[in-house]
């Protein structure tokens, strides 16, 4: 792996005198009782401002802070006018604008595009207090409160759209963000290393449109420069039919499949730091489904930080240039972030209102980022990346001691000790030249690489020290746990039963039946039963009454009615009864989104003559998904009784155990399939509202 410089190695802005303010300020009387004139930075964010390292933009606030610049904060402002861009004033260096820690599209809407009422983010939970597209329309404000102040986006919701995506909620494929939005620089992933980089190279006067070998960064530009080797994204991975290999032993020259004579000739070696791959332009890729499924490949392809290259693709007449991923912060690094003087709250100006993202994070320790697993429906690996980032014990000890000494309220419990993957801590390749070299979308599918180090002893470690903590009565463990690599230490499903599960522990097969599972990069239900039977034993053993609770997607692309079916059977054999289910959500830049909306598969070479994949994608065939899952719904018991019906399958209809659902109905329950009020608009086909048109497969 290539090396970076240290991330807190930089000698400091002069503004670090002024010191560590108790809040990054949010008004001009705040900036007054700090001595400052202007600010440095302001970021501008849509999420409530809360001092802790689980939000984003504290995260990078302090950072620059400690960097010595002095960093404003505007936090869900009024976006009808560009009057509270002007708040702080004019900053000295640039506007920083992300949308906060969620997607402000899968924020406002649910997978059914209906409005969500509420915003876990915003004082009362309130909705609505944040636009559609969030860091266009904040970055369009930007500019008209400063046209000239240097324009930089970061966040998910960039980091998401920083090539051209399908975007679920308007139905087509939209540009790179960069266009729309109009800003100078994108920073994409954990971005502390290039901002603080790029930070350092405006305060010494570089103008921001000469930055431009800044890892995970992206930005326009007019051509690719001569000094560049470029390579077509077709000899990364070629869409279509494979060419005919020529043989080199023929006596007679070699002919490609057209009859043309192939000449061999050894290509010159190409330094690849000077390397960029061309992915099909923006025009190619909206109007042809098999190239855009040809291009999400080859993005992913490209995403080891170890051998990624530069991506361009072309807009119209000009450039989206993507240099290459960060590379991963070290575990020194790390410490360095989370070690930063966060005050653990949210700012003053909220009062006693409640913040319910506030709430739910407040008592917990992010251990680790990033993660190997590789789901394709997940953004956590396009954003985050897949080589596992640490933080030292010692640090996450710092943070348990900080929240018990300083944090209103802690009744010593933790809620939840762990990260993206609760059990992924210092989980790493064995060699880092075959990690620098690897190319696989997934360390764990479609088993686990025989490469990987899934050695638990780390974590089992960590759970004991900070269990050990004079005031610490409980550690729980609330993230996601990836069973696959647990069922490799029995005695870390001990220990983690016995000392961290809280009666329930979710857990998320996701599916039952092979064909979705391949879909997802997701391991075989067999996994999951050799899971539960090791949790069940080390349960009996510790004396508990405790649950495993698995969740599940409905209407992946990928997935059959009849695949439908019979995870609903499972689930009755199992004694299932699931409250919660989710909906497939087609996310921008996500493999499976590029399923959804090509009906192709990029896990393998992208063919035009290759076999589709069955998309339910219309919203009779998306709920009708759902309701297998919640089979046991009298709601539902109309809509599954027309389908089993259709399939052939009434003999699961009746009221005996071997059925899946009754033949009678309740009264006054089972909704008909109406368009409902505070969704979306949907188009209509000739077999009713759908949430998209058909498309042959």
């Amino acid at each position: 792996m290539q090396h970076a410089r240290e991330l807190f190695s930089y000698r400091k802005f002069w503004a670090h005198r002024f010191g560590v303010a108790p809040f990054l300020p949010m008004s001009r009387e705040e900036m007054v009782r700090l001595g400052w004139d202007s600010c440095d930075v302001i970021l501008v964010t849509g999420d409530a401002y809360v001092d802790h390292p689980s939000f984003g933009m504290a995260m990078v606030g302090r950072l620059l802070e400690a960097q010595g610049f002095r960093v404003g904060i505007i936090a869900q402002p009024d976006w009808t006018s560009a009057e509270d861009f002007r708040r702080l004033g004019r900053p000295n260096l640039f506007f920083g604008v992300t949308a906060g820690n969620m997607d402000s599209m899968v924020n406002r809407y649910t997978s059914e595009r209906r409005i969500r009422s509420d915003d876990a983010y915003t004082p009362g939970g309130e909705g609505g207090r944040r636009p559609d597209r969030s860091v266009v329309v904040y970055s369009q404000r930007c500019r008209e409160a400063y046209s000239d102040v240097p324009l930089i986006i970061g966040g998910i919701e960039a980091s998401l759209r920083r090539i051209a995506h399908y975007d679920y909620w308007s139905e087509k494929v939209r540009r790179a963000i960069l266009l729309d939005a109009k800003a100078d620089l994108l920073l994409y992933g954990n971005a502390e290393r290039a901002l603080v980089d790029v930070a350092h190279r405006l305060a010494q006067g570089v103008p921001v449109g000469e930055i431009t070998d800044v890892r995970g960064s992206a930005f326009m530009r007019k051509a690719v420069p001569d000094d560049w080797h470029e390579v077509d994204a077709g000899d990364v991975d070629t869409p279509g039919a494979p060419p005919r290999h020529p043989d080199p032993y023929a006596a007679a020259p070699a002919c490609d499949a057209t009859g043309q004579v192939v000449h061999l000739q050894r290509k010159p070696r190409v330094d690849r730091t000077h390397e960029v791959v061309r992915l099909p332009s923006y025009e190619q890729v909206r109007d042809d489904p098999v190239l855009y499924a040809h291009a999400s490949r080859v993005f992913h392809l490209e995403t080891n930080p170890g051998n990624a290259r530069a991506l361009v693709q072309r807009h119209g007449d000009r450039e989206v240039w993507l240099n290459p991923p960060p590379l991963p912060l070290s575990t020194r690094e790390m410490d360095g972030v989370f070690d930063l003087p966060y005050a653990r709250a949210p700012h003053p100006s909220y009062g006693n209102a409640r913040l319910p993202a506030w709430e739910m994070i407040r008592f917990s320790i992010n251990i680790m980022r990033g993660c190997f697993g590789g789901c394709t429906f997940c953004s956590i690996t396009e954003h985050e990346g897949r080589i596992i980032q640490n933080r030292s014990e010692d640090s996450i000890v710092r943070e348990v001691e900080a929240i018990r000494d300083s944090v209103a309220g802690f009744t010593g419990v933790i809620s939840d000790l762990g990260g993206p993957t609760a059990n992924m801590y210092r989980m790493h390749c064995k060699e880092e030249q075959i990690e620098a070299a690897c190319r696989r979308l997934s360390c764990v599918y479609p088993d686990v690489c025989g490469n990987l180090k899934t050695d638990h002893a780390p974590l089992i470690h960590l759970y004991r020290r900070v269990r050990q903590l004079p005031g610490i009565k409980r550690v729980f463990v609330a993230s996601g746990l990836r069973y696959d690599l647990a069922v490799r230490s029995p005695e870390y499903v001990k220990e983690l039963v016995t000392h961290h599960v809280g009666g329930y522990l979710k857990i998320a097969p996701e599916h039952t039946e092979s064909g979705p599972l391949s879909m997802m990069m997701k391991p075989g239900i067999g996994t999951y039963d050799r899971f539960k039977a090791m949790f069940e034993q080390a349960t009996k053993e510790a004396g508990k009454e405790q649950y495993l609770i698995p969740y599940f997607i409905a209407a992946h692309p990928g997935t059959s009615e009849t695949d439908m079916l019979e995870l609903a059977l499972w689930l009755k054999r199992n004694n299932f009864r699931l409250d919660q289910v989710q909906t497939f959500l087609p996310t921008p830049l996500a493999m499976a989104t590029a399923m959804y909306h090509t009906g192709r598969n990029p896990l393998k070479r992208v063919r035009r003559d290759g076999a589709g994949i069955e998309v339910p994608s219309g919203l009779r065939a998306r709920r009708l998904h759902k309701a297998f899952l919640r089979y046991h719904d009298p709601e539902n018991w109309p809509l599954l009784r027309e389908a089993l019906k259709r399939m052939g399958r009434g003999d699961l209809i009746g009221n005996g155990k071997r059925h899946l659902v009754p033949a009678w109905q309740p009264e006054g329950t089972g909704r008909p399939l109406t368009p409902q009020k505070g969704r979306l608009p949907v188009r209509r086909t000739d077999s009713g509202p759908s949430a998209k048109p058909r498309r042959k497969r």
